[in-house]
């Protein structure tokens, strides 16, 4: 597992470095631990989400362990999430780390003694859950239904592309990608996109799995 969390201050600094190793790989990317043409990744990815929607997040656990819930937990600490905060999580169609937010915000809220429910307070904040998979969506959707969230107009499903946001330059406090930036075929068109939306001084936070090189490690 690894989590990274990067200011946008730092971002000018690694994006042209991650643009230019890129070149060397124009033709083929990663699906799994295999390389396949990237035409053909998006199809292979939007197969796989499709047919696995609604078990994700068990298929989480068992990847993991369910160790998954207590990394993200982690994340959205890392993230520091405050009231009137700005938000974008990608690939995050079930609403896993977006309700993890929400309840954070939540937390602060009824510590400061101030109403969760308060209409004009949920305003401020937005919670942006983008994702490309519209099954993924559906998913998130019906679980908010489910926790109540369903009339919280501080959360806000997009079907969109990680590789080309639909939002505008500077406007986002954060952005989170849990699990996520593994299946896209530029990463560095995903990291040039996050830079873009995020405020000066925004935070970037990605969680993945990764394969562990080190020998010492592998067998563990």
């Amino acid at each position: 597992m690894a989590m990274r969390l990067v200011s946008r201050k730092l971002g000018s600094k690694f994006l042209p470095m991650l643009s230019s190793t890129s070149l060397l790989h124009s033709h083929a990317t990663s699906f799994g631990f295999k390389h396949v043409r990237e035409e053909e990744k998006s199809q292979m990815v939007g197969n796989v989400f499709s047919s696995v929607a609604s078990n994700y997040d068990l298929m989480n656990d068992l990847m993991s362990g369910g160790l998954h819930r207590l990394w993200k937990d982690r994340l959205v600490s890392m993230l520091n999430p405050f009231p009137g905060m700005k938000h974008l999580d990608v690939a995050g169609g079930t609403g896993d780390v977006a309700f993890r937010i929400l309840d954070g915000i939540s937390s602060i809220k009824r510590r400061a003694n101030q109403d969760p429910r308060n209409d004009h307070l949920q305003e401020e904040t937005q919670i942006h859950v983008c994702d490309i998979n519209p099954n993924m969506l559906n998913v998130g959707r019906k679980r908010s239904l489910e926790r109540g969230l369903g009339e919280d107009k501080s959360l806000i499903w997009v079907e969109g592309d990680a590789e080309a946001l639909s939002f505008e330059d500077n406007t986002m406090d954060g952005y989170t990608i849990a699990f996520g930036i593994r299946n896209v075929t530029h990463i560095e068109k995903v990291l040039s996109e996050a830079y873009r939306v995020l405020k000066h001084g925004g935070r970037f936070l990605c969680l993945e799995l990764s394969h562990v090189e080190a020998p010492v490690f592998k067998e563990l």
